[in-house]
């Protein structure tokens, strides 16, 4: 997920999308371990695209702060 796409969701859909992205990145974690996967490049994808969401909603969060 790209960071201009993260940057235009609301603070309540970044939440969700953050639950969501962690609960998959667990099963597929848990996947992994049991069998290969057939593109491992998922696991990296999955956590970058759960750091880019803990950043912006941290970044929401000290904005506000300010305000």
């Amino acid at each position: 997920m790209k960071q201009a796409v993260i940057r235009e969701m609301t603070s309540e859909e970044l939440s969700e999308r953050l639950e969501n992205e962690v609960e998959n990145f667990g099963k597929i974690k848990m996947n992994h371990t049991v069998s290969p996967l057939e593109n491992p490049m998922l696991l990296r994808e999955k956590r970058r695209t759960i750091a880019r969401l803990k950043t912006e909603i941290r970044k929401r969060e000290l904005a506000d702060i300010k305000n």
